[in-house]
């Protein structure tokens, strides 16, 4: 018997695609508290991204409504968060492929959010700077951005494939 993840019901990948949610972003707090790894503004936005794909995808999983509108539209709503996220990490991997030629890191996110309005925090944050250009953890090659970016690609997949596919019982 082989299992195939693209053969599971609704609900099964729904709790799949939230752990696996849950699995990178313990894998990213692990990294920040035990190696020692500060993320930079926009791995902050990417963790936000995943935190809230992983919400979508845990209430469709709990939820797991029977008709295909309900299975559609938390396929998109976890789309939207993964096409969010696949935004972010591809600005995040541009800026480590083309760092800024002055690398000049901007103030903290939490000084930042004190004396700026949200959409500025937003556009400043998304522009990059000096210390979003760093790689300083890869992984068969490819830098910690690059991986969310491959991820959001895949759970993005994942949602639309469990939202619009004909419905499966257990």
């Amino acid at each position: 018997m082989t299992i195939n993840p693209l053969q599971w019901t609704f609900r099964e990948q729904c709790l799949a695609g939230f752990l696996a949610c849950a699995g990178l972003l313990g894998f990213a707090v692990y990294t920040q508290l035990q190696m020692g790894l500060e993320p930079c503004p926009l791995c902050i936005f990417q963790r936000l991204a995943f935190a809230a794909l992983a919400v979508v995808f845990l209430v469709a999983g709990l939820h797991a409504p029977r008709g295909a509108t309900g299975r559609r539209l938390y396929g998109i709503l976890a789309f939207v968060a993964a096409a969010v996220g696949m935004g972010i990490a591809g600005r995040h991997v541009w800026l480590q492929l083309n760092p800024p030629p002055i690398p000049g890191c901007g103030p903290p996110l939490e000084f930042m959010r004190e004396t700026m309005s949200t959409t500025n925090v937003i556009r400043r944050v998304l522009t990059g700077s000096g210390d979003c250009g760093n790689i300083d953890w890869t992984f068969l090659g490819l830098s910690m951005p690059a991986w969310s970016l491959i991820w959001f690609v895949v759970l993005g997949g994942l949602a639309l494939h469990a939202g619009f596919r004909g419905r499966r019982t257990s």
